[in-house]
């Protein structure tokens, strides 16, 4: 267990405070970039800090504090021009960088006095890449956004976002807990459907390593020998706030200290010789968190069970009170990293697993332990989260029986080859 003074540090994440700081060395993923063809201009929380996503009509991103400099208006409803968001209220222009370019009034009744200049908003960098939209929000040089292997294969992609009301290091841990998957998505699945039996072989044995971009858990199960890709490759807990499977990537995004935003990037490619259905290859959605006639958290999709754990440990986990055992030793040395990395910080370095090197930021592998064996037995359905959209899952069930339709049977996850990664 944690000290209550440990405990506070590892959950907060406002600027100045350690893990606050540390969080703001990394690019953070925000929102999908379609958001923005549809709406120029949105709301964020980052961090503890309000701010205004938007497009401008250049194509630029910009990411500027929510309230406008001059009567606090909200530029989240902001004009997304040319160049820049202008405020609602008042007319006042902003660029990227939150200078002030722009001050309809003032600028003709006293241009001598150039009031803008002296008016500059907190602005952060924006980039794009695998669909998603980041920000950085630590100090300049900014380092590169990641680029990981996954956004270089070819697909079907699903970005999904849901908020949930706890703080994100009690998500990322269990990024880092294979014998959850035993319980909370095996017995506790046939529980609801009211089954019975033995869903899940046990957990034998459990092993963790740490590598350059955050730790493998591996596992044995009965029936498993140790030649098994899940002991020997083992899983990916992506540092410092991701969850890596292979076919599908989850960030636990600190929005502030008592909510997180799950951001899911999902891959399902059609079968060798189909075309994706459509031609799109993104697609966004929201899913729901709790169920609108019970108020209940939704319980039917591998995540929302996640979603359930992690809030039932309340909205900032009491780790003072907790009692770990074996199986958590990867969770012992993600803490123990985090406070690691957070020195490293204090003392004006970068943590783990940033990139500044273009060279070693291309395509980036990472652990994959390959596609389960067997058929999937339930090819036509989305398992990680509640609420698909009916046009999506129209696109997921032709991609999905794009397989059956030569005989094949699709592996799930797709291998890195049907994934388009030659090696």
């Amino acid at each position: 267990m944690l000290r209550e003074e440990e405990n506070r540090i590892l959950m907060e994440t406002g600027a100045g405070t350690r893990m606050g700081e540390l969080m703001r060395r990394y690019w953070q993923p925000v929102a999908a970039a379609g958001e923005l063809d549809e709406v120029r201009v949105k709301p964020i929380r980052l961090l503890g800090e309000d701010l205004a996503l938007y497009r401008d009509g250049s194509g630029s991103y910009g990411c500027l504090e929510r309230h406008c400099a001059h009567r606090r208006a909200d530029l989240s409803y902001g004009i997304a021009e040319q160049r820049g968001l202008r405020c609602n209220y008042h007319g006042w222009l902003y660029d990227e960088t939150g200078q002030c370019i722009h001050q309809p009034f003032d600028d003709v009744a006293h241009p001598e006095a150039r009031f803008k200049d002296k008016i500059k908003l907190a602005a952060y960098p924006v980039a794009a890449r695998g669909g998603l939209l980041w920000v950085y929000m630590g100090p300049a040089p900014a380092p590169l956004v990641p680029d990981w292997d996954m956004f270089h294969r070819d697909g079907m992609i699903q970005l999904v976002f849901t908020e949930v009301p706890c703080n994100w290091v009690q998500c990322q841990e269990n990024s880092i807990d294979p014998v959850h998957f035993e319980w909370l998505h095996s017995y506790w699945s046939y529980d609801l459907a009211g089954r019975a039996g033995q869903p899940a072989a046990p957990h034998l044995k459990v092993g963790f390593d740490e590598f350059e971009y955050g730790f493998v858990y591996r596992r044995i199960q009965e029936g498993m020998t140790e030649d098994n890709p899940l002991w020997t490759i083992g899983r990916t807990c992506l540092w410092p706030n991701a969850l890596y499977t292979g076919d599908h990537c989850e960030w636990r995004v600190p929005i502030d200290d008592g909510h997180t935003l799950s951001v899911g990037w999902f891959l399902d490619a059609p079968a060798p010789g189909h075309e994706l259905p459509g031609g799109q290859q993104y697609f966004h959605w929201n899913s729901p968190l709790t169920d609108a006639q019970t108020g209940r958290w939704i319980n039917s999709h591998t995540m929302n069970q996640d979603f359930t754990a992690w809030v039932g440990q309340g909205a900032v986990a009491d780790r003072t009170k907790e009692h770990l055992s074996p199986s958590d030793r990867g969770v012992i040395m993600m803490r123990q990293r985090l406070f690691e990395e957070m020195d490293v910080v204090s003392e004006g370095g970068d943590p783990k697993a940033t990139f500044r090197d273009p060279a070693a930021n291309h395509a980036v592998k990472l652990p994959y332990p390959g596609a389960r064996t067997g058929p999937n037995p339930r090819p036509d359905r989305f398992p990680f989260l509640a609420g698909m959209p009916p046009e999506v899952e129209k696109v997921f069930r032709e991609v999905k029986e794009s397989w059956s339709q030569d005989g094949a049977q699709q592996p799930w996850p797709p291998t890195r080859a049907q994934q388009g990664v030659t090696q």
